[in-house]
């Protein structure tokens, strides 16, 4: 079946850097698909970047990436939104990744009346700007999230992060929101439209079996685990459901290419 894998998806933070270094393979895997034109995109639920940053951050680790590589949640939900209620309004709680994909898909950024509060990462979150949108959720604004990921790293330790900020606005209101990052299949489906990938076609490359793997095999896809970030292979027996592969890392998957 790997001979038929001619579009590549791979997440980024624990697949191919961890904090600011690339991680064994990395470079030579992203340099292997661009020299032989191989379509792939790369993933991360981080909404705080622009993939110009991302890239920029990449290339510092000694990966070349092109900034049109990078998907991320914050471009995956500005689509969907825009797929939604084009032209629409937000109130927006994030940085410059997420208010410049809502600008760039059409939409008004405002906290009169919105169509959505729109909840993204954010490196301090304001609480004023948490109370704006409980009151605007509990209005009528419809709630979506870029992605459910409860925590953050920090050299300090763990940050609380857009699933817990999204908790506290739920318990406020009593909506959920939409999450739209991973493990929502629809961060993957964007993605692969984007390079006009083919399910059957088309495999993800992950570290996390909760949210990589999920959401790579709910949508149809080959999934490899990689062992260098969240899931250690102890863990994977306990899942429910299972990669199509376990890897050390994705040096090893430089073969398939």
């Amino acid at each position: 079946m790997t001979e038929q894998i001619t579009t590549w998806l791979t997440d980024m933070d624990g697949v191919l850097v961890h904090e600011e270094s690339a991680l064994p393979g990395a470079a030579e895997f992203i340099a292997t698909l661009r020299q032989k034109q191989v379509p792939f995109q790369i993933l991360t639920n981080n909404s705080i970047f622009t993939p110009r940053d991302l890239a920029a951050r990449l290339r510092v680790s000694g990966i070349e990436v092109e900034e049109g590589s990078i998907w991320t949640s914050a471009l995956a939900t500005a689509t969907f939104l825009a797929d939604q209620i084009p032209g629409g309004s937000a109130y927006v709680i994030g940085e410059a990744g997420l208010t410049t994909a809502l600008y760039e898909r059409g939409y008004t950024l405002t906290d009169t009346d919105p169509d959505y509060v729109m909840l993204g990462e954010t490196r301090t979150y304001s609480f004023s700007a948490i109370t704006r949108a409980i009151r605007l959720v509990a209005a009528g604004a419809r709630f979506i999230a870029t992605n459910p990921d409860v925590t953050g790293p920090s050299a300090e330790g763990p940050l609380p992060a857009t699933g817990s900020v999204a908790a506290m606005i739920t318990a406020a209101t009593g909506r959920k929101p939409y999450f739209v990052g991973k493990p929502n299949p629809v961060m993957i489906r964007t993605a692969m439209n984007r390079i006009e990938a083919h399910s059957e076609h088309t495999a993800m490359i992950g570290d996390r079996m909760d949210t990589d793997i999920v959401a790579g095999m709910e949508a149809g896809l080959r999934t490899y685990l990689v062992l260098t970030g969240s899931t250690k292979r102890a863990d994977v027996e306990g899942y429910p459901f299972q990669p199509s592969a376990v890897h050390d890392g994705i040096a090893d998957l430089i073969g398939l290419l």
